[in-house]
This record gives C-alpha cells, sequence and structure tokens, in this order.
C-alpha cells in the first residue's frame, strides 16, 4: 500500500474541517431568527458551568475572565457602532433631524456567539488542573462589581449625553388614520366612483 492510496481513500483533515464548518455555520443560519431560545440555550449552560465550578470550589480565575470577556461584549453590544465623540453625532439630536436607527457597534447574533463560545472554552478549561489558579476568589468578585459599576456608569452617561437607547421594545404603531378624500390623493391616483 503506497502513500498515495491512503491519502485518497482516507478523508484529509481539512475536508473534515470545512465539512465541520460548513455543518455549523448551516445550523448557526437556522437559530438566528430564534433569539429567545439561544439566549436561553446560553442561561442553561451558564448555569452548568456554575454549578461545575461551584462543586469544583476552584477555577476562579477562568470564572472572572469569562467575566470580564463578557463584560466587554455588552458594552460594545450597547455602543453606537459610530461614537458620537469621535466622528460627530450619527443619530439624531432633534426631533426635525432624519430618523437613523441604531446601530449597534456589536450586533446581537455576534454578541451571543461570543459569550456561547467563550463559555464553551470556560467549561472545557474546567477539566485541566492548570487552569486552577489557587486566587482570594471574594477579592476578584468585589473587583469585577466595582469594573462592571464604574463601566455601566461611564456607558449610561454617555447614552444620556448623546441621547440615545440601544433598545427597542416591540414595533411603533401609529393610531389608525382616516380614509384619504379625492383632493387628498396623490397625484396619479385614480378613485373609483363607488369608493368616494
Amino acid at each position: 500500500m503506497d502513500a498515495s492510496s491512503t491519502s485518497t481513500s482516507a478523508p484529509s483533515a481539512s475536508r473534515l474541517s470545512k465539512s465541520f464548518q460548513t455543518r455549523l455555520q448551516y445550523y448557526l443560519d437556522k437559530s438566528t431568527p430564534h433569539a429567545t431560545w439561544r439566549w436561553l440555550g446560553l442561561l442553561a449552560f451558564i448555569l452548568i458551568y456554575a454549578i461545575r465550578v461551584f462543586f469544583l470550589r476552584g477555577f476562579y480565575i477562568v470564572t472572572y475572565a469569562l467575566g470580564i470577556y463578557n463584560l466587554n461584549l455588552l458594552l460594545g453590544f450597547l455602543s453606537p457602532q459610530v461614537d458620537p465623540e469621535l466622528e460627530g453625532p450619527a443619530l439624531p439630536s432633534r426631533t426635525t433631524d432624519e430618523y437613523r436607527p441604531f446601530i449597534r457597534r456589536l450586533p446581537e447574533f455576534k454578541f451571543w456567539w461570543s459569550s456561547t463560545k467563550a463559555f464553551m472554552f470556560g467549561f472545557v478549561a474546567t477539566f485541566f488542573p492548570i487552569f486552577d489558579v489557587p486566587v482570594f476568589w471574594p477579592i476578584l468578585l468585589l473587583y469585577f462589581f466595582v469594573l462592571l459599576f464604574v463601566t455601566m456608569k461611564r456607558q449610561i452617561k454617555h447614552m444620556i449625553k448623546h441621547r440615545y437607547i440601544p433598545f427597542t421594545w416591540g414595533k411603533k404603531r401609529h393610531a389608525a388614520s382616516k380614509p384619504r378624500t379625492p383632493d387628498q390623493q396623490p397625484a396619479g391616483v385614480v378613485i373609483a366612483a363607488d369608493e368616494v
């Protein structure tokens, strides 16, 4: 048996990798419209991770790194794509300005997917004792909450200063308008005699 016959009969690593990436992308594309279920799945996975860390009584530095990383993702999710302080106001500042939708620096799907990958990496890291660095966890927890408070305070001040809200609560509904009379119709629109 020569080397050329084994290379053609056995699937190559690059072909397997490409097949895996294609299948993964297919399932990611299918999950895109199901935001609620994606986030519930992530919360369930975070709960499993938290239970594992609780029972192992370790890996606090991995958990701290996950917290900092997810805080950074959250800031990207809450920030506009164009920073008004650096590039001028991209958001409407007066009611007479043209409506421009809020465009995030980090879209929701990428936020979810990055957070999911991070927690998967953290979960796998809990199986390797090299990542169980002995630390005094209350200091890490306190420091995380101080960072959370300071960064969120700064983000909220930025939101108030530039008057934007990074969330929308449903579609804006307008009151039902009265039917138009023939003299109010746009040019070129013909109204049948029975509609008048």
